[in-house]
């Protein structure tokens, strides 16, 4: 469109909206064919001021013969603000100013009526304006509805906002997002009004309907995107602190990055006079600029360029005339890396300005006359091409158009523009562009002479990529927003839906904890390789949960991020094992000790003989000191922790199977159970002496394992079932204490500090739960029994139901007399003649009843335990079988697992060889099911369609067993 076309336009649709005075007066503006000329150029450069001027045609007339210099926003604003009484009217009227006064400098710029200095230095005061004085307003505004912010003397606490970047720096382009940092002195509450708040929730309130005015859309268009990212902890912090806590913020968590962005903070309104913004300002330079020459920044500013390197290579960002080779950001690199090294140094250098630091890197030497003038030249070239690029339609872009229409655009606005020189005089720059070729080629002239400076004065960026390893997709995970992420996704085909939440939550929570700098830098470098190893498995969104719950728990330990860093095995079992299993997971993310044990794989998938673990658990605590209890039972935890996760792992790999799996979980409980008895032996020792009948080692103390544990069939998730026995044989009084008690009552304080270990919850978390139910009369008995009251209670007292538990029990830890004591006292009650139909009778009826209580039947569903033809009937089957046929069969009695005891009933005829292997192969493949569950963190319930062959054969077995048809029938029912 040529510029006479683009005016015709406008006055066309102007005749047809606009009343005759107006368009009279329209008419008698464009009458100087001057400033008809220049109109005629401002709308054929950006289609931005024709919407504008659609909208508000008495502009034209303003614009007539105005005095550029003569930009006197805040005056202008203050007038139209006075007549707002809502925020709907402060909204419309802040966008229909911001419009206007934005037109103008376009046009301004258009017709060079404004060097690009003046053009950024006014776009920077106008928003400066818009956001201050929109400030006075809120605070005003809310303060009648909450009070006064106030201090505790009595003082009112202002807002204090710092405006970053190019804001700062007033070099603001056409269409820029504003970069943002709300503060305010001290903490208090509102003082006023009938409602009162306490300062941080006024300030919150206050900056976000800041936001809220400056960058919704309304009907009006918006004013000035917002950018709140660069305050602490980003988009994850507060949005407002107190002078405190951000001065603790940059000084314990402060990161270069944040040095770089506070060169040019700058508050908004600043007032030499005003003490607090001079606390601030003072508060702020001691982290931005160190008192010593600090070359340390050189790498991270470098770390900061391949960064934005990978991300224009991420993002597709070609012909970026900032983020490119020799680009604005280069040249802003340039300057500020000699801000960051010297400025503690030399004032001088702190200036918010670019232009206003490169005559001082000269006299510094730092460059020559010539790289500055070069970095100026480029500089102002690219600033006048960008600022050209976002006036055409108002949108913040630095790429260069790939259309003809706003390419020809560039080139008319490119062949002259006005600067200043270096007395500040206005200096006229006439170029030899004439066409898109010509433009391209002066811009690759000032891209190439900034490269070069750059690449002399900094160096290389990055260490090549070596050949054929592709760059992960994720490099820079920490500076991704919720955009880049769902980007990135998507470009690897994966579901953004499923893992995009996942993955900004984690960063948000990583963001806004105390890692520092080492931390952060580990975590770059870990982030790409966990996340690219979790999405090449299929079941990437349940295990990345795992992951990142294990990474965010470590994440203020930075030595386990190394360790997963620095051994690349240990991060794929991490991975690995999280997706076999998320109990592992869960273990690894509540407990990261245990990370220390992926280092050797070896060791890792083959647990040790189930006989090592009582000498491999007392070398262990050999390390802890004898008399620190804590530690102690802490290490006791660790152990307990570790060893699971060895057998878990190898169970996952099929390197262990069901059995064996459940022989490890057993007796590794037991060389618990002895290191927690000797443990709370010494401590109980140490108060009350021992009984003074005992001779050398022994205890005369007998812990017997009920169920799983007596069974030797221990799950991950079991419970011990422990039953307490002394030897009563002698009795006498305790020696050697601090208070002297009766042998009885020793074993009483024994029991209860035994109890006392396993429950215990420390950051390790508990031992084991132990239920104690089983003993002698239940909850109303004893903690511990006397061998002899238990034999009696067996013998006369116990119901049925206790002799079946009596099945699975055996002697887990004690002297060798009571083992042997125990076994016969075991034996005798399981071989005492009974009635049989007596004996099926209730034991069906136990059945029925835990069947009532415990099972949920569905008609989708079987519970692997509870429901017929599960576990639970295969366990009743075995002790029916026993107390049954022991009386004549004591042969039968000698076992207390179920899959020796079908054994020994095929040996003796009770079951013939083939109902006793099913019954084992049953029993066994239901039990590593639920294993499998317990691995996966799941209930242990499948689809009723699965192991109908083998409820099929349990419940056959037991229709044979129990003549009683109806029992069957109930059971089934």
């Amino acid at each position: 469109m040529t510029s006479s076309t683009a005016l015709s336009a406008l006055l066309a649709k102007l005749n047809a909206t606009q009343n005759a005075a107006t368009l009279g007066d329209i008419q008698t503006a464009l009458s100087q064919h001057a400033f008809a000329d220049q109109l005629e150029r401002a709308l054929m450069l950006s289609p931005f001021v024709a919407s504008v001027l659609q909208k508000q045609p008495e502009l034209i007339m303003r614009w007539r013969g105005c005095r550029t210099t003569d930009v006197n926003f805040p005056q202008k604003l203050a007038a139209k603000l006075s007549e707002v009484q809502d925020e709907t009217a402060l909204h419309r009227t802040l966008r229909i100013f911001r419009h206007a006064e934005m037109a103008h400098l376009s046009f301004c710029q258009s017709n060079n009526l404004m060097t690009v200095e003046q053009t950024l230095h006014a776009l920077s005061a106008l928003a400066e304006c818009i956001i201050t004085q929109t400030c006075a307003w809120l605070y005003h505004f809310l303060s009648h509805r909450y009070g006064t912010p106030m201090n505790a003397a009595g003082e009112a606490q202002p807002l204090l906002i710092l405006g970053m970047g190019k804001l700062g720096g007033r070099e603001l382009n056409f269409s820029s997002d504003i970069d943002l940092i709300f503060t305010y002195p001290e903490n208090g509450e509102t003082q006023g009004a009938r409602r009162s708040l306490d300062n941080a929730q006024f300030f919150t309130r206050l900056g976000q309907r800041l936001i809220h005015a400056l960058d919704s859309h309304t009907a009006d268009g918006f004013v000035y995107r917002t950018d709140m990212r660069l305050r602490p902890f980003g988009e994850a912090g507060a949005l407002v602190l107190n002078f405190a806590a951000l001065e603790d913020y940059y000084q314990e968590q402060g990161r270069d990055w944040e040095r770089y962005a506070l060169i040019k903070a700058r508050i908004m309104g600043e007032n030499d006079h005003n003490r607090y913004h001079q606390m601030l300002k003072n508060m702020l330079r001691p982290f931005v600029y160190r008192r010593y020459i600090d070359f340390s920044v050189i790498q991270s500013l470098r770390n900061m360029k391949a960064m934005i390197e990978r991300e224009v290579r991420r993002r597709a960002l070609v012909n970026n005339i900032k983020l490119g080779a020799g680009g604005i950001r280069e040249i802003e690199f340039i300057v500020q890396v000699f801000q960051l090294i010297r400025g503690g140094r030399d004032t001088h250098l702190q200036h918010r300005s670019l232009l206003d630091v490169l005559p001082h890197l000269v006299q510094l030497h730092v460059l020559s006359e010539e790289e500055a003038e070069t970095l100026r030249q480029a500089y102002l070239f690219l600033r006048r091409v960008e600022n050209v690029l976002q006036a055409i339609d108002d949108k913040q872009t630095q790429t260069l158009p790939d259309d003809d229409t706003n390419r020809a655009r560039l080139v008319a606005a490119c062949r002259e523009y006005v600067i200043q020189d270096a007395n500040a005089n206005r200096t006229l720059i006439t170029t030899e562009i004439d066409d898109w070729a010509s433009f391209q080629a002066h811009l690759q002239h000032h891209q190439r002479a900034v490269r070069t400076i750059f690449d002399e004065l900094i160096g290389e960026e990055e260490s090549p990529q070596p050949q054929g390893q592709k760059l992960s997709p994720w490099q820079d995970f920490l500076s991704f927003n919720l955009a880049d992420i769902e980007q990135v996704l998507a470009d690897n085909a994966l579901d953004s839906f499923d893992l995009a939440p996942s993955l900004e939550r984690f960063q948000h929570d990583i963001l806004r904890r105390p890692i520092g700098q080492r931390g952060r830098e580990v975590l770059n470098k870990l982030i790409p390789a966990l996340l690219d190893g979790v999405f090449a498995l299929s079941t990437r969104a349940a295990v990345l949960e795992s992951v990142l719950k294990i990474i965010s728990n470590i994440a203020t330990r930075t030595t386990y991020l190394e360790l997963l860093l620095e051994y690349p095995n240990a991060l794929n079992m991490v991975i690995r094992l999280s997706a076999a299993s998320p109990m592992i997971a869960e273990q690894v993310a509540k407990y990261p000790i245990l990370l220390d044990e992926l280092l050797d794989t070896q060791t890792l998938f083959n647990p040790p003989h189930v006989s090592e673990y009582t000498t491999l658990l007392q070398r262990f605590l050999l390390r802890i000191p004898h008399d620190d209890e804590e530690q102690q039972i802490d290490a006791l935890r660790q152990f307990k922790q570790a060893s699971l996760l060895h057998i878990a792992a190898a169970d996952i790999l099929g390197e262990l199977p069901v059995m064996k799996v459940s022989d490890h979980l057993t007796y590794l409980a037991q060389a618990i159970i002895g290191a927690v008895v000797a443990l709370a032996w010494e401590k109980t020792r140490a108060r009350y002496g021992v009984p003074a009948h005992l001779e050398g080692e022994d205890k005369g103390f007998l812990v017997i394992g009920y169920g799983k544990l007596g069974g030797i069939e221990l799950g991950y998730n079991s419970d011990l079932d422990l039953v307490f026995l002394f030897d009563n044989s002698h009795s006498s009084a305790t020696t050697g204490g601090k208070r002297s008690i009766d042998s009885e009552q020793f074993y009483l304080r024994l029991a209860q500090k035994i109890i006392s270990i396993f429950s215990l919850n420390t950051q390790a978390g508990v031992l084991y739960d132990v239920d104690m139910r089983l003993r002698p009369s239940g909850e109303a008995g004893l903690l511990v029994s006397a061998i002899s009251a238990y034999e009696a209670y067996q013998q006369q007292d116990a119901w049925t139901w206790e002799k079946q538990a009596l099945v699975r029990a055996r002697a887990v830890f004690g002297d060798e007399n009571l083992k042997v004591r125990f076994a016969e006292i075991r034996a005798n009650v399981l071989c005492q003649a009974r009635d049989v139909a007596t004996l099926e009778h209730e034991v069906v009826e136990m059945r029925e009843k835990m069947y009532t209580h415990l099972s949920h039947p569905s008609a989708h569903t079987f519970h692997l335990k509870n429901d017929p033809g599960g576990i639970t009937d295969i366990e009743f089957l075995a002790q029916f079988l026993v107390l049954a046929h022991a009386p004549h069969c004591p042969e039968l009695a000698k076992w207390s697992d179920n899959v020796r005891i079908f054994d020994d009933m095929a040996t003796h005829g009770v079951l013939s060889q083939m109902d006793a292997e099913s019954l084992k192969s049953c029993y066994t493949t239901l039990r590593d099911k639920i294993h499998a569950l317990n691995l996966q963190g799941c209930p242990p319930s499948v689809d009723a369609q699965e192991f109908t062959a083998e409820r099929a054969i349990v419940q056959r077995l037991w229709a044979q067993c129990f003549k009683s048809k109806s029992a069957v029938s109930a059971c089934k029912d």
